[in-house]
């Protein structure tokens, strides 16, 4: 394929693409919803002008494009909300990842990861054809794939930030445990160790105990936020510290010596996982040993010996 062929396929594209566009957005194609049926009937409820009101910031670089193109993007979104049966399972992953986004924010940007790689890939096949190497089904094929590999990239990263920020918190937790078990000793109730930990300590555990003192503060029984910021998280020793907590607050238990208990059992735990993680490195260890450092020093130890054979010969 040459090169004329090749622009003129990309151009037609682009016409069509761009034809398309101008038809989906007709009246007639796109049906009045119920809330824009009865916009104007509830304008008194929003008294300020139009022209105060902050503009919409651009997601992405693309200016009017994303201007555009945002209101099929808003449908397509809605419209798989419908079949997406995971929003509140990706809700609670948002959450343990300490990304402030609702899950359809979430999915839009999934779908601009999968547009990015689309595009990518298509560039690359245009250079390709214009170089005289063409497959269409290779193409289709990748492309495809491309898009698909960006969206579901973009899930997998989302568990990376989980792991890490779940790190940071464990790293974290001896410590605000042992000053929440000082802060109580001293007389200290629940809630104020908590202010007392939260005005302390900086870093992803104590972000969480100050949604838990806000939501408090706001009126919700203490219990209750910790029990929601229990089935945020999946780490089972934060789990069965907030658990303790809740026990000590409703039965009347001494409250320092569980969260003293629950310190050493979490600096216990570390020990332990550094300590396996330490027998696999050592397991690791061997390939290079037996496998690099044992024949260097067998050819080390006979070639003397050859050596000495060979000139006596």
């Amino acid at each position: 394929m040459t090169t004329v062929p090749a622009a003129a396929i990309a151009c037609g594209i682009l016409l069509g693409a761009g034809l398309w566009l101008l038809l989906v957005r007709l009246p007639f194609m796109r049906p009045v919803s119920f809330v824009e049926r009865i916009e104007p009937q509830l304008k008194a409820q929003n008294v300020e002008s139009r022209l105060l009101m902050a503009a919409d910031h651009n997601l992405t670089p693309f200016g009017p494009l994303e201007r555009i193109v945002r209101p099929l993007i808003r449908d397509g979104l809605a419209k798989l909300g419908r079949f997406n049966l995971g929003s509140s399972v990706l809700a609670r992953r948002l959450a343990q990842a300490g990304i402030s986004k609702l899950p359809v924010h979430f999915r839009a940007e999934q779908l601009l990861w999968a547009v990015g790689g689309f595009l990518a890939t298509v560039g690359l096949i245009a250079l390709g054809a214009m170089a005289g190497r063409f497959s269409p089904v290779l193409a289709v094929v990748v492309a495809a794939g491309s898009a698909v590999g960006g969206f579901l990239f973009r899930d997998y990263w989302l568990g990376v930030q989980i792991r890490k920020r779940e790190g940071r918190m464990m790293a974290e937790f001896p410590s605000l445990a042992e000053l929440m078990a000082l802060a109580v000793g001293a007389g200290e109730s629940a809630t104020g160790a908590l202010d007392r930990v939260c005005r302390s300590a900086r870093g992803e555990l104590a972000k969480e105990f100050e949604k838990v003192l806000a939501e408090t503060r706001a009126g919700k029984p203490l219990v209750e936020a910790l029990q929601e910021f229990s089935s945020r998280t999946d780490l089972g020793p934060l789990i069965r510290f907030v658990d303790g907590i809740i026990v000590a607050v409703e039965r009347g238990t001494p409250l320092a010596d569980v969260l003293r208990a629950q310190a050493q059992d979490v600096r216990d735990t570390a020990k332990r996982d550094l300590m396996e993680s330490a027998g696999k490195k050592e397991i690791a260890m061997m390939v290079p040993l037996v496998f690099g450092v044992l024949p260097l020093t067998v050819v080390f130890a006979v070639f003397p010996g050859l050596a000495a054979l060979s000139l006596n010969l």
